[in-house]
């Protein structure tokens, strides 16, 4: 496989792409015909955005490696032109700010810097919100729902996750001011221009009551959450058969098989079975027809094991209790003395 990294038929696999409409499976293909002594185990355990989100990562960071050079030579030339000209005397105005070196006023990148950081809790929360009303669909988790509490004046039965709404509300206004400062710092004429008063007094302000606001509410979220063990339980039944595709193509392969043939078999089995879902009402009988197809005798003595839902989720726990232990609990500890503050809501 190392020795045909760079032997790439990209007219096959435009080919390929076109008749399989997916394009990590149409260089699977491509690279399985340019290597055929690995064709059977190219891509084994592995995802679409395993391959393509760190492939992103990568040129990213190259992009960066490309980027930072070029802008280390501006400030290069821009630190030689300062220091060639320190010492002229030119026309300008200095209020004597907390920085090194000040015009009239602090430089307005800095109410950039300060908004990207609040327009940045705002998508966070806005992903963290949606997530909750996703699940409360779902009926796998809830925002805390008072007693008396009303989701639909027409309709009773409804527990509307108002509080997320509201968070995913502001958060969207909150992410918007962040083109304020941008445009306020892009004219700052020389020394300063008096339009930026006005505007400054506006979005600094906003950005700060509106972050205050989320952050309240989605606090007695947080302390409210509501987990429905029964019906994630009953969903995972449900979805099992087709999340244990790629365990049970990791069995065959490890009993002989070849990757590829093992995916298409299971391809074609899946949309049967999907289809007796989604147009017969029925029930996922995908395990069923796998137990039934000669071609996957080698692992049927497996597939209860396969199937066990604590098997899927990998390091999942030991990644968040170390994400806890080194990120998080650390930037928690200067905060001790407030953490017992509540979050109420007046409305």
């Amino acid at each position: 496989m190392k020795s045909n990294l760079d032997n790439i038929d990209f007219k096959m696999a435009a080919e390929e792409e076109k008749r399989l409409r997916h394009d990590v499976m149409a260089h699977v293909h491509t690279f399985g015909h340019c290597c055929p002594k690995a064709a059977a185990i190219i891509h084994l355990g592995a995802t679409s955005c395993y391959v393509g989100d760190n492939t992103d990562l990568i040129i990213l960071r190259n992009a960066f490696d490309l980027l930072l050079p070029k802008l280390a030579r501006v400030i290069s030339r821009l630190a030689d032109f300062a220091k060639e000209r320190a010492g002229l005397p030119t026309l300008g105005f200095t209020h004597f700010q907390a920085f090194i070196i000040t015009g009239q006023t602090y430089t307005r990148k800095v109410d950039i810097e300060v908004l990207s950081v609040l327009a940045s809790l705002g998508a966070s929360v806005h992903k963290i919100c949606t997530d909750i009303r996703l699940l409360a669909n779902l009926k796998e988790m809830e925002e805390p729902f008072e007693k008396q509490q009303i989701g639909s004046s027409a309709m009773p039965y409804k527990r509307n996750p108002m509080r997320s709404e509201r968070c995913c509300s502001l958060a969207r206004h909150l992410m918007t001011l962040i083109v304020d400062p941008l445009q306020t710092a892009s004219v700052q004429w020389f020394e300063r221009t008096l339009d930026d008063s006005a505007n400054r007094r506006i979005c600094l302000a906003e950005a700060f009551l509106t972050a205050d606001t989320i952050l309240n509410t989605l606090q007695n979220i947080s302390e409210g959450l509501v987990v429905y063990p029964k019906v994630i339980e009953r969903r995972i039944r449900q979805e099992l058969p087709f999340m244990a595709t790629e365990n049970i193509i990791m069995a065959m392969v490890k009993a002989g098989g070849n990757r590829q043939d093992c995916h298409e078999k299971i391809r074609v089995l899946s949309q049967q079975a999907a289809a007796v879902v989604k147009q017969e009402g029925g029930d996922n009988d995908l395990i069923e027809r796998i137990q039934a197809d000669a071609y996957f005798s080698p692992i049927h003595s497996q597939l209860d094991r396969l199937l066990d839902p604590s098997s899927f989720t990998g390091r999942a726990s030991q990644q968040v209790q170390r994400f806890l232990e080194e990120e998080v609990y650390p930037l928690l500890k200067p905060y001790e003395s407030v953490m017992k503050v509540k979050a109420e809501l007046c409305l």
